[in-house]
């Protein structure tokens, strides 16, 4: 991929001319904690290349270094992921400890990952703590959701989300449960709104009941860059990322307000950038003053999150 469009210095370009470079954060009030790329599933749109295979996964030092950062007042939210979080076998004491800190805690899920063996509790755990859940269900379809995540995961998941229902997520306010779109192929997600009266409409045949949905737009890295080639879809796509440009979705980035976690403890500017290693630093050298006003790494990939209607990890970022 040569396009320059589809670079830093096309993004540069692209920010200077909406008159917003250069870009810098504002604050750290997200601390996002990628716990490893161990996951019982191997979607083909995942940015990590996760999967049963992999056996990265946070060690000890790292996790409580983590804590030991959170115990900072003006990092206010956990938002955990991975992978599947559910694997890691500490997450439960990173939920409880992060509690006790006051922590607004976020937990990113496949769903399937919740009702393994090794999972048994959790999600009780969760509505314990009053732990957030976004759960991953790329489409209301049973044909869309197991060509993107595999045979038999659609029913598993509308499974997993009546439990949550069961437990009060979705139904209570202080249980949020949030859905996340994912297209299937090269193109932008819809209308957040209007997908989201399509998921109540469906997902209430079976009875599912939800707060919030996200669209979040694929980004051209691990598997599914890897799905873009072979189809020869990659230069197509990149292109439709930097001629959708929005000035309007800078101001709401999400790396202005958070930074991410690797599971080896590298700091990013955000999950994405793990995948190509755009590393800030390590964990252990965490400097709040220096972090929360640093200036972001720019490169293609920022297309991603501001095209159409922007892209977040709660979703579009425009209107």
């Amino acid at each position: 991929m040569s396009d320059y469009h589809f670079s830093a210095q096309g993004f540069q370009k692209a920010l200077t001319a909406s008159g917003q470079a250069p870009l810098k954060a504002q604050t750290i009030e997200t601390l996002q904690v990628n716990l490893g790329k161990k996951c019982n599933l191997r979607c083909r749109h995942c940015h990590v290349d996760a999967g049963p295979e992999k056996e990265e996964m946070m060690g000890g030092p790292v996790l409580d270094r983590v804590l030991a950062v959170l115990t900072d007042p003006r990092i206010r939210r956990l938002d955990i992921t991975g992978g599947a979080p559910e694997l890691h076998p500490r997450l439960g004491y990173l939920i409880r400890q992060a509690a006790a800190l006051g922590k607004h805690i976020l937990v990113r899920s496949n769903l399937l990952a919740l009702n393994l063996p090794e999972s048994r509790g959790l999600a009780e755990l969760y509505r314990e703590y009053q732990v957030e859940v976004v759960a991953s269900l790329p489409c209301y379809t049973r044909e869309n959701v197991e060509a993107q995540r595999g045979e038999g995961v659609f029913d598993a998941c509308i499974s997993m989300l009546r439990q949550l229902n069961y437990l009060g997520y979705g139904r209570e306010q202080t249980l949020r449960l949030n859905l996340v779109y994912n297209p299937l192929g090269a193109f932008l997600p819809g209308v957040q709104g209007e997908l989201e009266a399509d998921y109540r409409q469906q997902l209430s045949a079976y009875g599912v009941v939800f707060h919030n949905l996200y669209t979040i737009a694929n980004m051209p890295l691990g598997r599914f860059r890897q799905d873009l080639i072979n189809n020869g879809q990659l230069d197509e796509y990149c292109r439709l990322l930097s001629g959708s440009f929005n000035p309007a979705t800078i101001s709401d980035l999400m790396c202005l307000t958070q930074l991410s976690v690797g599971w080896d403890g590298g700091l990013y500017d955000c999950d994405f950038y793990q995948t190509e290693d755009l590393r800030l630093g390590h964990i252990s050298d965490f400097d709040y003053d220096q972090l929360s006003r640093r200036r972001i790494k720019l490169s293609g990939y920022c297309f991603g999150c501001t095209a159409g209607t922007g892209s977040s990890c709660c979703g579009s970022l425009a209107g």
